[in-house]
C-alpha cells in the first residue's frame, strides 16, 4: 500500500444509524479497499452511528463536528482532511458494489476534460433509479414549481425517459454518489456553503461544466440506494432547505429575477399543492410539516438576500 490513497472516499453522517455501517462494510469489500481512504465527518449525531466504527484496510479517518455544518461544509471539511487524486462524495445511505469504485475512477481518469462521474444507483427494490438530470435552467426551474412538468408542459428535471443504462454526459449527477478530480475541486473552492443541503450537487456540476470539464453518468459502476435516508427523519426542515436552496441555485446562476419568481412560486403553488397533497391523504402531521416548513422559509427570507447578491 502506498502512502497516498488512490481515491478518497468522503461520507456526512447525520444520524445515520445502521445505515452508516452498512455502508462502511460494503466499502470495505470493495477491490483494492487499501488504496481507498475513507473519512467520515459527522455532523452533530445523536444517535451514536460515529461510535465504534468498524475497521478497514486503510484506517478510517473521523471527523466530528460539534453542531450540524450542513452537507456541504461538511464535505469541503472531509476533502480537505485527504490527499488522493480523486475525491468520491457518498451517502451513508448506500453501498456500493465490489468494483463500482474502480470501474468510475478509471471513468473519471479516462479523459481528462472529463471532471465528475456518477454512478448507476439502484433502489431497494432493484430498480435502476433516474438519478441523472438536466441542466436547471431558470424557466425550467420556474415551471416545476408550478407543477407544468406534471402536465406536459415542461420537460421534468431528472432523464425519467432514459434508463441509464449506458455511459453518457448529462447535465447532472447526484450528490449520493459524485466523483470529482481534486484539482477540479480545488479550483472551483469545494461546494458553495451557502447551501446547507440540496441542491449543492447542481451546483457543483454546473460549475465544472462551466469550466470547460464534462459531467458524466457511468452505468457499470453501481451503488445501492436507500434515499433519503437520513434527511427523511426531518420533513419540515427538509422541505425547507429544498425550497430555500432551490431560490439560492436559481439566484446564483440566473439572477435575482429568477430568485424573485421561484420565492413567489414556492408559497403560492410548492407550498399549497403539498398542503392539499397532504390533506387529501389524510395526513394532519404532514400538513403541519408542510406549514412549518413554510414558516422556516418566511423567516428566512431576510438573510437570503445578501446571499443572493453575493458573488462566489
Amino acid at each position: 500500500m502506498t502512502d497516498r490513497a488512490a481515491l478518497d472516499v468522503v461520507i456526512v453522517n447525520w444520524n445515520g444509524g445502521a445505515l452508516l455501517r452498512a455502508c462502511l462494510a460494503s466499502l470495505a469489500s470493495v477491490r483494492e479497499a487499501a488504496s481507498v481512504q475513507v473519512i467520515v465527518v459527522d455532523n452533530a449525531s445523536q444517535d451514536g452511528s460515529a461510535d465504534d466504527l468498524p475497521a478497514l484496510p486503510r484506517p478510517l479517518r473521523l471527523i466530528r463536528n460539534a453542531e450540524n455544518r450542513g452537507f456541504g461544509r461538511a464535505c469541503d471539511q472531509g476533502a480537505a482532511a485527504g490527499d488522493a487524486p480523486a475525491i468520491l462524495f457518498l451517502n451513508p445511505d448506500t453501498q456500493v458494489a465490489p468494483d463500482a469504485l474502480l470501474v468510475a475512477l478509471d471513468a473519471l481518469m479516462a479523459d481528462p476534460r472529463t471532471g465528475i462521474v456518477g454512478a448507476r444507483l439502484v433502489d431497494p427494490d432493484g430498480r435502476t433509479a433516474r438519478s441523472c438530470a438536466r441542466a436547471p435552467t431558470g424557466l425550467g426551474l420556474l415551471g416545476r414549481a408550478l407543477a407544468l412538468d406534471r402536465l406536459g408542459l415542461v420537460r421534468p428535471h431528472f432523464l425519467r425517459e432514459w434508463d441509464h443504462a449506458d455511459d453518457r454526459a448529462v447535465g447532472q449527477v447526484m450528490g449520493a454518489f459524485l466523483m470529482i478530480r481534486r484539482d477540479l475541486f480545488a479550483a472551483l473552492d469545494g461546494f458553495d456553503p451557502r447551501f446547507f443541503v440540496y441542491w449543492e450537487d447542481a451546483d457543483l456540476c454546473t460549475r465544472a461544466r462551466a469550466a470547460g470539464f464534462s459531467v458524466r453518468h457511468v452505468a457499470g459502476a453501481v451503488a445501492h440506494h436507500v434515499g433519503q435516508g437520513t434527511t427523511r427523519q426531518a420533513r419540515a426542515r427538509r422541505l425547507f432547505y429544498f425550497l430555500r436552496s432551490q431560490i439560492l441555485y436559481a439566484g446564483k446562476h440566473h439572477g435575482p429575477a429568477a430568485a424573485l419568481a421561484l420565492t413567489m412560486a414556492s408559497f403560492c403553488a410548492q407550498v399549497p399543492l403539498r398542503l392539499a397533497l397532504a390533506l387529501a391523504r389524510r395526513s394532519p402531521q404532514e400538513a403541519v410539516e408542510v406549514l412549518r416548513a413554510a414558516g422556516l422559509l418566511a423567516a428566512a427570507l431576510p438573510g437570503l438576500a445578501p446571499k443572493l447578491l453575493r458573488g462566489r
